[in-house]
């Protein structure tokens, strides 16, 4: 998208590296060729680089800098997970895939896992596996200053611009049916597409993830001509997505992001990582692999959850280098805070034991 970095998280790699010597027994599969269930794992070492399927261009999430370097919020993820995997967070080939596309490119192997801002569904459920929520939000509107709107409920008759192949359409005919109201939809096959129509006033107002609003406002040319209305019309619990039938690799992905959230939980972040391996606490004595040989469970080094954080920091060092009151979006916590926080969120990870 050729917008300036939010932060600086650790040089990426936007080729892969040398391919690795093979693991012994481990399958060959190459990019494009889905591994047999139970096997990403195995795959992915055998590779020596993760396949990671990101956003197209979202500001703050996934994005390609001027030079061409990958950085967000969702990348910072990929690259924890190539950390805790691979020990080396530059091993990874970021892999954009739009929202119509995503759920193939995954299904077919063409990535090995989806941090891509992603809800998840029943449906979802049903036929993917979702490996936990990185960042809780909601579907809500944004509409031109001028217009006079101040809530959802004044959009009555209005065009509304969509991106199809996500849940935002399913929830806005939700919401409008529900409250008896009628809107016209103009539907685009991108997100990029969709805010284009809205800037040239094809429509009356955008509809999408508070989060992709909010990215969006910053786009506009003057962002404080456009508002985010208050109302929150759905439930969007974003999160990575794997393939069905692989229960370790689910695991892994899984507990790369608790990693994330026990570390900011315990006050272990990438700058005091060092001084947190001498701790006496059996929480992080056993989160950064100092007993309990957990690691070994899922297939990981016990020192795993320390490769991902030195990477890429705990879950708050994350969200403020790429979300947070320092960078363009300026998000707030909100829900994405810790349950034990003040005040208190909804990020909670299993206890490590």
């Amino acid at each position: 998208m050729g917008l300036q970095a939010c932060g600086d998280p650790g040089s990426a790699v936007d080729e892969p590296p040398p391919l690795a010597a093979g693991v012994e027994g481990a399958p060959t599969a190459q990019p494009g060729q889905a591994p047999a269930a139970g096997q990403t794992l195995r795959a992915v070492k055998a590779r020596g680089y993760l396949l990671c399927g990101v956003h197209q261009g979202l500001l703050g999430f996934a994005y390609a800098d001027n030079n061409g370097r990958w950085r967000g919020f969702d990348v910072d993820f990929c690259r924890a997970t190539a950390a805790a995997v691979l020990g080396d967070g530059n091993a990874v080939r970021f892999i954009p895939t739009s929202s119509t596309d995503r759920f193939s490119a995954l299904q077919s192997g063409e990535v090995d896992v989806l941090w891509r801002n992603t809800s998840g569904t029943f449906s979802r459920d049903a036929t993917l596996n979702l490996a936990g929520v990185n960042y809780y939000d909601g579907q809500g509107f944004m509409a031109p200053r001028a217009s006079g709107v101040r809530s959802a409920k004044d959009l009555d008759g209005a065009r509304i611009c969509i991106q199809t192949g996500s849940t935002n359409e399913l929830n806005l005919t939700d919401w409008f049916r529900a409250h008896g109201l009628r809107y016209q939809p103009v539907v685009f096959d991108t997100e990029d597409k969709a805010r284009s129509a809205y800037d040239r006033e094809q429509c009356d107002a955008l509809t999408a993830d508070m989060s992709n609003l909010a990215a969006a406002r910053v786009a506009m040319k003057r962002p404080d001509d456009h508002v985010l209305l208050p109302e929150i019309i759905s439930k969007e619990p974003l999160g990575p997505v794997v393939r069905h039938g692989d229960d370790q690799w689910t695991d892994v992905v899984r507990w790369t992001l608790n990693a994330t959230i026990l570390a900011e939980e315990l006050g272990i972040t990438s700058q005091n990582l060092q001084a947190q391996r001498q701790s006496q606490s059996p929480e992080v004595r056993r989160l950064l692999g100092a007993e309990g040989g957990l690691g070994r469970m899922i297939g990981l080094q016990d020192d795993w959850a320390v490769k991902v954080i030195a990477t890429s920091g705990n879950y708050g060092e994350i969200f403020e280098r790429n979300l947070g009151a320092q960078t363009p979006l300026k998000l707030a916590r909100g829900l994405n805070a810790p349950w034990n926080g003040a005040p208190s969120g909804l990020l909670f990870a299993a206890p490590m034991r």
